[in-house]
């Protein structure tokens, strides 16, 4: 069976993707993925072609802020408009023809997506191929009419049939690996395959060596930073989104005499100085508390005065291998963060940032897996890690939820699932 996967916007979505397709590998199919070039190095060491030829999220989001179909700020960030702009935008359209010069020399069997790429999709009913998408926050809460109205505009500017049914966008299926009564759809969908996610993504992974020197009497708490400006600030348009938000007049001023293109992180400082830097009041705020914090910042700077003796900074952590040992999961939201949480039986404070992610903090706390953190003060931070850490009721329900998640089918019955389909 050949498979051709489809990847677009954060790298989270690769990483979503990425047991799926490795056990289709393995299984001896023949697998290609194509996705932007940051997504590329999520497969290396796998057997499967990956051709990154798709545009990078910072890219896309310049040129949607070029636009004006997006704003720097929005007022509502959680609004489903920005998500839908950047998952079915005029990018699509230069999408569609590179993935389908792709397939028609590829000739997939089945086509495998991520919830938020939409070129795969419009290739797959083109070309009268099966379509999935792999387990994806924003595609289980992006409205599927609000998607129909703007892929339509994408298929008047490819010369394709106009689409009647938003239902269409999940004619075959879906995946997730959450089980049905922990599921975090915003919307009604069906066809829904759920499978056990492994318990780690990266091959061979260990334990860092810094990890030996944790104390273990007192609860570990692990932070999952995804701030925006961290996941654009080290790209190289970032500058040029600068310019744009400030009209290239302030930006000058205000980045006076800083290299911000070697140290992408003096932004943050400039624009959030102390306490108007979430990260730095999320630190003052684990600070205050008994335990011990392992914080992973993504390269986003944070006050050296706001870090106690319990708090541990680094740019980046293998958080599912942390969180087999820890209390508290402290995330923003993100649908792969949550099912990280939910596998190792780990309760979660979310502090949504944008997207789905208030969605989710909404179906984390009504589940019992966790508490929405009021807000980005650090007593706010404090006094909810601490409500959790002094409150077994959330871990027992984390432990039932991850329960449920382990008497899901392995991944190989979800490659035995595409098999069927592409029978079809």
């Amino acid at each position: 069976m050949r498979i051709l996967c489809s990847l677009a916007l954060s790298p989270s979505n690769a990483r979503a993707l990425l047991p799926l397709a490795r056990a289709a590998a393995e299984a001896g199919h023949e697998v290609t993925v194509v996705s932007p070039p940051e997504m590329a190095g999520v497969f290396e060491g796998e057997d499967i072609r990956v051709l990154p030829l798709f545009t990078d999220m910072a890219e896309i989001v310049l040129s949607l802020l070029q636009q004006k179909r997006i704003d720097f700020a929005p007022s509502d960030p959680f609004s489903p408009q920005t998500l839908l702009a950047t998952a079915c935008g005029p990018h699509v359209t230069d999408a569609f023809r590179q993935l389908l010069d792709v397939a028609q020399e590829f000739k997939p069997d089945v086509i495998l997506r991520s919830g938020v790429e939409f070129a795969g999709y419009l290739v797959a009913e083109t070309l009268g191929v099966p379509h999935v998408t792999a387990p994806s926050g924003g595609g289980q809460y992006l409205d599927a009419k609000l998607a129909l109205t703007e892929l339509n505009l994408r298929r008047a500017e490819l010369g394709l049939p106009e689409g009647d049914s938003a239902d269409a966008i999940h004619a075959h299926g879906r995946f997730d690996c959450m089980p049905p009564e922990y599921a975090f759809t915003a919307h009604d969908m069906g066809g829904t395959f759920a499978y056990q996610q492994p318990s780690a993504i990266v091959r061979g992974e260990t334990g860092p060596e810094w990890l030996r020197d944790l104390p273990g009497d007192k609860p570990l708490v692990v932070v999952s930073s995804t701030n925006v400006f961290a996941s654009l600030m080290h790209h190289s348009v970032f500058p040029r989104i600068l310019d744009l938000f400030f009209d290239g007049v302030v930006a000058g001023h205000l980045f006076e005499g800083l290299d911000i293109e070697a140290d992408p992180a003096l932004v943050v400082g400039a624009l959030m100085p102390g306490d108007a830097n979430p990260l730095t009041t999320i630190v003052k705020g684990l600070s205050q508390v008994d335990c011990t914090a392992v914080v992973a910042t993504r390269g986003m700077p944070v006050d050296p005065a706001a870090v106690g003796d319990n708090v541990h900074l680094f740019e980046s952590i293998p958080q599912p291998l942390l969180l087999e040992t820890a209390q508290l999961l402290f995330t923003h939201g993100g649908y792969n963060s949550v099912r990280e949480a939910v596998r190792a039986g780990v309760p979660m404070a979310v502090l949504p940032e944008l997207s789905d992610q208030a969605h989710n903090a909404s179906r984390v706390t009504e589940l019992g897996l966790g508490l929405r953190v009021p807000s980005a003060g650090a007593d706010d931070v404090a006094g909810t890690v601490e409500r959790l850490l002094g409150d077994p009721g959330h871990t027992h329900a984390a432990r039932t939820a991850q329960r449920h998640m382990l008497a899901l089918p392995q991944v190989t019955a979800a490659v035995d699932h595409l098999v069927a389909l592409a029978g079809h």
